[in-house]
């Protein structure tokens, strides 16, 4: 049986967990391991994403995604049978009343892309998104030769929404991206296909909320 846990966030810190990997925000105790992996994965981010690499950088990164801002909520993607850190996951300007809305960036750790984790972290911060978050849409962003991004957010049913040229500066340079999102409504009726491909029978999986 594969169980999937989400638990809530503003009064306790959110988990949820999968049959691979797990999710939960980081910890100013993550900082050697994520350091470490960040400075192991510069080849493979090169110019899609730029990890924090400095202390200073990753204590910014925590006070921003860790849980205490609003309108920002971050994860970090561990795999469950060593706990190795495979990738972040990152909600951005949530905001809420008539839009509901985030934007949602993400990046792995090598040597851990590539292997599905990504694919089923993603997955489960979608079920965080849509669930315990209550938002309606979430919208991600992509460089146009970001080929294994791409595929990621095909494997997960995005809908492709449009080009953006020039959209954001990244290595110094303002990159052109493709926009996709995902609503509530879309993950209802995608989800079920989307776990059958991870191996994940829906009917097998339960959700509990602590707090």
């Amino acid at each position: 049986m594969v169980e999937s846990t989400i638990m809530p966030t503003r009064n306790s810190p959110l988990f949820a967990t999968g049959s691979r990997v797990h999710l939960r925000p980081p910890r100013k105790s993550d900082e050697a391991a994520f350091l470490r992996a960040a400075r192991t994965s510069r080849a493979l981010h090169g110019r899609w994403a730029k990890a924090p690499s400095t202390r200073s950088e990753f204590m910014a990164f925590i006070k921003r995604y860790g849980g205490a801002a609003p309108a920002h909520v971050g994860f970090l993607v561990f795999r469950n049978t060593d706990g190795a850190l495979c990738g972040v996951f990152n909600f951005s300007e949530i905001v809420r009343n008539a839009f509901n809305s985030a934007y949602l960036g993400y990046y792995a750790f090598a040597p851990h892309a590539g292997g599905g984790l990504m694919t089923e972290g993603f997955a489960l911060v979608l079920d965080v998104a849509f669930g315990e978050l209550g938002l309606h849409r979430v919208e991600v962003n992509v460089q146009p030769t970001n080929r294994r991004s791409l595929a990621l957010v095909a494997r997960l049913h995005f809908f492709c929404e449009g080009y953006s040229r020039r959209y954001v500066k990244i290595a110094g340079r303002w990159r052109d991206h493709v926009r996709f999102a995902m609503l509530a409504e879309d993950w209802r009726r995608l989800r079920r296909d989307v776990l059958a491909r991870l191996k994940w029978p829906s009917s097998d999986r339960k959700r509990s909320t602590a707090g």
